[in-house]
């Protein structure tokens, strides 16, 4: 099964990410290195939310994403939801 996390930052979130980014990639690549996350990054212009797209049997992985990111512990997150998401193209 194939989902959809986005999260919605805090203004000025470029910026106060900082501190917590290595934290935050290095999470990634774990989810990644276990072939549950896919694709990730923040959106651009504005900088004001993220997509990470994960494949799972449940979401249960994303939300134990959700739960270790330090992104989201420290407040840069203001919102955020998954949701199944039906590839119909790509998705080798």
């Amino acid at each position: 099964m194939w989902w959809l996390l986005q999260y919605d930052v805090i203004d000025g979130y470029v910026e106060a990410r900082a501190p917590f980014r290595a934290e935050h990639l290095a999470l990634a690549t774990q989810f990644r290195d276990r072939g549950e996350l896919v694709l990730a990054g923040a959106f651009a212009d504005p900088a004001d939310g993220a997509a990470l797209v994960f494949r799972a049997d449940d979401r249960a992985a994303v939300e134990a994403f959700v739960a270790a990111d330090p992104y989201v512990a420290n407040g840069l997150v203001t919102r955020w939801w998954i949701r199944e998401w039906t590839v119909v193209i790509g998705g080798e």
